[in-house]
């Protein structure tokens, strides 16, 4: 029987699970895979991979909440490799997984469960009064040509890029990103600055494809994203970049990209660094970059989601600086 993984932030997918069971009876081949306020992306891989070893099945169907989120972005490495027999879909609700229920009864091949699915999934979405429905308009679309490159000196708009988010985030494009800023900052366009992701075929991939609706993600090297920057050809574009380090910001920086504002989400934990906020930790190299972008006149708002409070910067420098210092007398 073709297996069923449910991923979600939160007990969303365990609660889904219960309710299915209440409507369809116990079902073998199915696992809730939650990832919780105090863990991380590692967490959710580890529990979506020990829910595959545990069935007896190599055709899997993954359901999850949200798409570009951590469990989505998780579920895409998992699946290279198994494309052929392993499908994920995003936006988990009841109906289909009822239907996916019902449907591994007629097939064991998840791609063919996977898209009865859609269908279901897709028509659950019902309103009462039926008012509320939006009107389908069908419009005959004048076919487009295929424009040629933009002459190199065109100018367009004003020459330049607005730039309505430079965020620090180890975990780059994920769900607070690809839902809450997204929605609040309204891009055309996000862009992970990154030369380790450039070269990185997978991690570039998974990128492209976690953008939301109607946003594209592009993965560019430092060094490019400063050439692009000083493009008239770009501008008018709504930009959202988004990078993995302070260092980061400060090479485009000295490369004379105009930043006015830098937003800090998250800089991961690692050997040498100290936890300065549940978000932050800081070594030696941090505090200096977050110090140098400090000194070149860009402000630091810190904050991980757009409808938190700013927590003070100055006193996180300070307390990373005492914490560092200690381990300093300590050696």
């Amino acid at each position: 029987m073709v297996g069923i993984i449910l991923a979600s932030h939160g007990e969303l997918a365990t609660g889904i699970l219960q309710s299915a069971t209440m409507i369809f009876g116990e079902q073998a081949n199915v696992k809730a895979c939650t990832l919780m306020p105090s863990e991380g992306p590692e967490d959710i891989k580890r529990k979506m991979e020990e829910a595959v070893a545990s069935f007896d099945t190599d055709e899997i169907v993954f359901m999850i909440d949200l798409w570009g989120g951590t469990p989505f972005n998780q579920a895409s490495a998992l699946i290279e490799g198994h494309q052929d027999k392993w499908a994920i879909l995003t936006g988990l609700n009841l109906p289909m997984l009822i239907e996916a229920f019902a449907a591994r009864f007629s097939s064991e091949v998840a791609h063919e469960i996977a898209s009865k699915v859609l269908v279901t999934a897709r028509e659950g979405v019902k309103a009462l009064p039926e008012e509320l429905e939006p009107e389908v308009v069908v419009s005959e679309a004048a076919p487009t040509q295929k424009q040629g490159a933009i002459p190199e000196g065109t100018v367009i708009g004003d020459g330049k890029i607005k730039y309505v988010l430079a965020r620090i985030d180890t975990r780059l494009l994920h769900g607070q990103v690809a839902t809450a800023w997204t929605k609040s900052t309204n891009p055309d366009r996000i862009i992970v600055v990154s030369d380790s992701v450039a070269k990185d075929d997978l991690r570039r991939n998974m990128i492209e494809q976690a953008a939301p609706p109607g946003v594209k993600a592009n993965v560019v090297p430092i060094n490019k994203m400063i050439e692009v920057s000083k493009d008239p050809r770009f501008g008018g574009m709504r930009a959202l970049l988004l990078f993995e380090t302070p260092q980061d910001v400060v090479r485009v920086l000295e490369g004379g990209m105009d930043l006015k504002e830098v937003n800090l989400g998250s800089i991961a934990h690692s050997t040498g660094k100290v936890v300065v906020t549940r978000a932050v930790a800081m070594d030696n190299s941090d505090l200096e970059a977050l110090e140098t972008i400090k000194n070149m006149g860009v402000s630091v708002d810190v904050r991980k989601v757009p409808a938190d409070s700013s927590e003070n910067f100055d006193n996180m420098l300070k307390k990373a600086k005492d914490e560092l210092a200690k381990i300093g007398d300590k050696k």
